[in-house]
């Protein structure tokens, strides 16, 4: 939906099932609409929408896109921003490290983001500009030549040559944001930072190849998130999308340990950050690992783990468990001063299939009416809405 200072918010639709285009679709007519009917009946309503490789496979077809758009112009709706970091099956399978390839070294990921933003381009209302979010190039294990490292970093910088002139021909201002991902190949905001120094800050670099900052992932990293927006910003990085979400925080107490055991599931990764007494910081790929650590060789109980487990928004955890909100409000503190630095801001809480029962609140939609309302206000309160 459209917000105050050219602000545009939307749920991102990858919470749903589908991977072909009618999939998508089906889920688009269920759900979306219910929600918009709840959130905004009578504006225009943003989508910020997930398009598999499947899905992109028939939307680049130019007549099924006038389908869609049709739909779109009938039911109020518009589409600022695609999701583009899933490639393949999203639910009910393991997706774990998958999620992760095709990686940014493969013709695959080229080819399937340039079709990403060739259906963006002939969706965007006029005057908006266009976002799609990806992969932090790859993940560190699947990082396994010094080629493959270089093919990524070369197909980054080729893709923002290829956006900047598809935005000028299109006359759109279309941009891809990389995301953060505790440990991707760009994990924290220091090897972001460090990332585009390499690729060097070229004009089209600087317009169009940007960051998706998620203030779950970030905050699992036990980062600030005024304060790694401030970094991005003043080394020029583009803001292209604030993903505004929230990770588990679990004191390393006997009673959270066994309850966090609920949370272990066999579709996403959870990757578990434990800051130690001392600060230091321990990663764990999975939540598994962690809590077999733990239970091999005890923890101590002023220690503190950020769990990868995106939990909705409005939700209020039991004790000793807590969420990571604040560092979410402290991103929305930090727009709220210079809203012009990004215009697109979208909720993921795509666990919805996977959350322990009692953090269900009715159904989907449900849910998706009540991070709104908890979105909204904060937004307001913020004069950002």
């Amino acid at each position: 939906m459209n917000l105050l200072h050219g602000l545009h918010l939307a749920y991102c639709t990858n919470i749903h099932r589908g991977e072909t285009w009618p999939e998508t679709m089906a889920a688009l007519e269920k759900h979306t609409l219910a929600v918009k009917a709840e959130v905004c009946p009578d504006g225009p309503y943003a989508i910020g929408l997930r398009v598999g490789a499947a899905a992109a496979k028939s939307l680049v077809d130019r007549s099924v896109r006038q389908d869609f758009k049709r739909w779109l112009d009938r039911n109020g709706c518009y589409v600022f921003t695609i999701n583009g970091f899933p490639y393949g099956q999203f639910h009910g399978t393991r997706v774990k490290e998958q999620v992760f390839q095709p990686d940014w070294s493969t013709v695959d990921r080229v080819d399937y983001t340039q079709a990403l933003f060739t259906i963006l381009a002939d969706l965007v209302p006029p005057g908006t500009a266009g976002s799609v979010s990806t992969v932090p190039g790859t993940h560190k294990e699947l990082l396994l030549s010094a080629k493959q490292e270089q093919d990524l970093t070369a197909n980054l910088g080729r893709m923002a040559t290829w956006i900047a002139r598809l935005s000028d021909r299109t006359g759109i201002d279309l941009h891809l944001g990389v995301e953060p991902e505790p440990l991707g190949y760009l994990e924290t905001t220091g090897e972001t930072v460090r990332f585009f120094e390499k690729l060097g800050q070229g004009e089209e670099i600087r317009r169009c190849l940007g960051v998706n900052y998620d203030t779950c992932h970030l905050a699992v990293e036990f980062e600030d998130a005024a304060a790694g927006l401030t970094q991005l910003t003043e080394r020029g990085i583009r803001l292209s999308k604030l993903h505004l979400s929230s990770a588990l925080r679990v004191p390393c107490v006997p009673p959270a340990l066994k309850r966090l055991r609920e949370f272990q599931e066999d579709v996403y990764f959870h990757q578990t950050i434990a800051r130690r007494p001392d600060g230091s910081l321990h990663r764990f790929r999975d939540l598994p690992d962690a809590l077999e650590h733990a239970a091999a060789h005890g923890v101590p109980e002023d220690e503190e783990w950020r769990v990868h487990f995106h939990v909705p928004l409005h939700a209020e955890l039991e004790e000793p468990f807590s969420d990571t909100r604040g560092n979410l409000l402290s991103a929305l503190d930090w727009l709220a001063g210079i809203p012009e630095k990004c215009a697109h801001l979208e909720m993921e809480t795509y666990t919805w299939e996977v959350l322990p029962r009692d953090l269900r609140t009715g159904n989907v939609v449900d849910q998706l009416v009540r991070e709104y309302a908890w979105t909204l206000d904060a937004l307001r309160s913020r004069k950002l809405a």
